[in-house]
């Protein structure tokens, strides 16, 4: 795709987000072809919503990693988005919810990096980010529906738009998380006091840090790299649930703590 037209496919993108209007899709000639033309909108979309005054981003969030959200999405790869610094809420979020066209929030275990992963031409895995994660938190991933029907939305254009991304709520940091079974772990959502779904982390590509090595890979592939200092969502462990106004909701992983968010 000419970059002239990743231009304006990024300029038609911001406007869902920064104008709250629904979108029903890219023209033809402006639909990513690919997942590498989505990436390389998507990093356009993301200097408009810098100098929109969003923030610098200050990590990213990734969708798709677990079996629950793949079936409900009907896409069976990760996808990865970016997370901007005036969107970040911590342990206790309040959310106006008019500010949103279709808001939900999602189940996650986030990390924060300590240092820059960068793996000298190698792939990395599960074992080699160990060394960067410097602490693990519960989070609430705030996602916003800006479609008119997503479900006719092909994966490519869903990615190049941030792949849902709105904000989150980083709970407290572990940094001493090393004796964590971050496999084994259960994680639940609450929402106005009931249950509405509960997870493990192996839900999580087996290994939720197999995640994070599956976006370190991702970036590197795109000519970049992830950098300390970052955080990342690594995926939801329940299905995406729609918010109303006033509702409450609960996020709550075993040795991680909770979270919280309303939308008021």
């Amino acid at each position: 795709m000419k970059s002239e037209l990743m231009d304006q496919a990024a300029d038609l993108l911001s406007v869902g987000r920064l104008e709250l209007k629904r979108m029903g899709g890219l023209p033809d000639p402006l639909r990513p072809g690919s997942e590498a033309e989505a990436y390389a909108i998507q990093e356009l979309l993301h200097s408009r919503y810098r100098r929109a005054g969003l923030g610098p981003r200050v990590g990213y969030k990734i969708g798709c990693t677990t079996a629950v959200m793949q079936k409900y999405l009907g896409i069976d790869n990760p996808c990865a988005g970016g997370v901007f610094g005036s969107t970040v809420r911590r342990e206790s979020g309040v959310f106006e919810h008019g500010r949103f066209l279709h808001v939900g929030v999602e189940c996650e275990l986030a990390v924060s990096l300590g240092c820059d992963v960068k793996s000298e031409g190698l792939l990395h895995d599960r074992e080699t980010v160990v060394p960067a994660v410097e602490s693990v938190m519960a989070a609430i991933e705030v996602v916003d529906d800006r479609w008119v029907d997503y479900s006719s939305i092909d994966t490519a254009t869903l990615i190049a738009d941030d792949f849902f991304g709105s904000a989150c709520v980083l709970g407290e940091p572990v940094t001493e998380w090393s004796s964590i079974d971050l496999q084994g772990i259960g994680g639940s959502m609450v929402v106005n006091g009931e249950q509405v779904g509960s997870g493990r982390g192996a839900d999580i590509l087996g290994h939720p840090l197999v995640a994070l090595a599956w976006l370190a890979n991702s970036l590197e592939a795109r000519g970049s790299y992830l950098r300390a200092g970052e955080f990342v969502l690594l995926g939801s462990l329940v299905q995406t649930r729609w918010m109303q106004r006033n509702d409450l909701v609960q996020v709550d992983i075993d040795g991680l703590g909770k979270v919280k968010a309303r939308f008021r």
